[in-house]
């Protein structure tokens, strides 16, 4: 899915609010975990939605006068200033937080550099060693995946499974004639602990993929 139809489409604020189907949001998942900028702006959205609900839950103090409000009936009196102003006061409050305290701070831990996790994994070698990756809860890491060269192939795709058998992404990845070793960043997700397999299919020139290993690895969740 493209970067710029996601922002035009406004993906972002449709995911949040559930109006995809599942088609797109299938897509839109995909995409996100491979795109630092829309994978910032859904936590910080999912951030700003969760402080607002914790705000709005809480219990106005009540006034030592009382005022007497004439009754008006439907949604309309929301609109009434004893209770627009205090909700309007407390989502600007909230909205300044985020602009000048989270926002910042999710950019900056996107933006900042660091060391991930590694292993490299071989595809379609039997009988070798699992490889094991301790990576923290929600943490990102790196598989270096060596596919064995073959001309016939224009390109090829990779589809991690989870610990269940259930397909998490699949990546498409473009053959370089002088690179056997791809450097995989495996996105940030509360992933389970156990072992993870990920299989790669050769595309042909022509279109149609064989599928020509998988490696498997064991993921451990530090706490």
């Amino acid at each position: 899915m493209d970067h710029d139809l996601v922002v035009r489409q406004k993906m972002t604020e449709r995911y949040l609010l559930g109006e995809l189907d599942d088609r797109e949001k299938d897509e839109f998942e995909e995409h996100f975990f491979d795109c630092p900028e829309c994978a910032l702006d859904v936590r910080a959205a999912s951030a700003f939605v969760e402080q607002s609900k914790t705000v709005l839950a809480e219990k106005p103090e009540k006034a030592d006068v009382p005022v007497h409000t004439p009754p008006q009936a439907g949604w309309l009196a929301w609109l009434r200033p004893a209770f627009a102003v205090p909700v309007f006061a407390l989502l600007l409050m909230v909205i300044g937080y985020q602009n000048l305290v989270t926002y910042p701070q999710l950019k900056e831990a996107v933006n900042r550099p660091q060391v991930l996790p590694w292993r490299s994994i071989n595809i379609g070698t039997r009988g070798a060693n699992t490889p094991v990756i301790a990576v923290p809860r929600g943490g990102s890491f790196l598989l270096f995946v060596n596919i064995p060269p073959d001309s016939h192939y224009s390109g090829y795709i990779a589809d991690l499974y989870n610990p269940e058998g259930t397909l998490e992404w699949s990546l498409t990845i473009p053959a370089t004639a002088a690179q056997d070793q791809y450097p995989v960043q495996v996105p940030g997700a509360n992933r389970p602990a156990g072992n993870y397999t990920l299989a790669v299919r050769g595309v042909a020139p022509a279109g149609g993929s064989t599928e020509i290993g998988r490696a498997s690895f064991e993921l451990q969740v530090q706490k």
